[in-house]
């Protein structure tokens, strides 16, 4: 594992954990490019925690304020739906590990669910906007659409904020819930690597480690900032596009 190896990995990671291409689909499209061969699953782990330390970045004053006004009414149900969301992803993620992780062996999976990614995406045109409020209901089906999205190929971010605005929310609070709701789900991925972790803590040395970290943590940043802008002026749709593309290149890489 050279630092550029690292680099790479790191800026993969930081820019697909965020925009709506999928992060693990393309982790798997670059090992197959690339010919990296990681010693166990020490540098995803750190690579998980770069991006989970930017979305707090980018949200620490909304996570701030849940953290001030954790006695309101508001807040308190705001906490409800955030671990409603969370369920789903749980309960499968623990449920179907072994059956998920053989997804990641194959080509084919990946270039199938980025297809579908780009479909979910380019579907959003249809959209109308429209400013309705999250209640547990819709809560458990933005939850649902995270679940699904373990599928390597199929983006969270992307599955979140599609079924949230097809449930009328408004673009700004859809993508303040799917963010916040990455936190437990990041941290829940990168729990699950570490636990499931084949390579010990020495397996990579600390430079290329510090390297990813940081390179998956300023991309991170950038990408969740970008994609806030593009959510505002109504272009978000149009990764499918490019979801779609590299979903048949895949395909053709099988």
């Amino acid at each position: 594992m050279t630092l550029s190896d690292a680099i790479i990995l790191g800026i993969i990671q930081g820019i697909t954990e965020f925009l709506p291409v999928s992060s693990s689909g393309h982790l798997v499209i670059a090992q197959v490019l690339l010919g990296i061969n990681m010693p166990g699953n020490v540098l995803e782990v750190i690579t998980h925690i770069g991006t989970l330390f930017s979305v707090i970045f980018v949200f620490w004053k909304e996570l701030i304020s849940i953290i001030k006004t954790i006695q309101n009414s508001a807040t308190k149900i705001y906490i409800l739906l955030l671990f409603i969301g969370t369920l789903p992803a749980i309960v499968i993620g623990l449920g179907g590990k072994n059956i998920i992780s053989g997804f990641f062996d194959s080509i084919y999976v990946v270039g199938g669910a980025l297809l579908f990614t780009g479909i979910i995406l380019l579907a959003t045109q249809k959209l109308s906007l429209n400013n309705k409020q999250l209640n547990w209901k819709k809560s458990l089906v933005i939850g649902i659409a995270q679940a699904i999205a373990i599928i390597p190929g199929v983006s969270r971010s992307g599955m979140t904020i599609c079924t949230s605005l097809a449930l009328g929310i408004s673009g700004k609070d859809a993508a303040k819930f799917s963010f916040l709701l990455a936190i437990p789900a990041i941290s829940g991925a990168g729990l699950m690597i570490a636990l499931d972790m084949k390579g010990g803590p020495n397996s990579i040395p600390l430079p290329q480690l510090m390297t990813a970290f940081i390179s998956s943590f300023a991309v991170g940043y950038i990408s969740l900032k970008w994609l806030l802008g593009l959510l505002e002026s109504g272009k978000f749709h149009r990764f499918g596009y490019y979801c779609i593309t590299v979903g048949l290149i895949t395909f053709c890489m099988g």
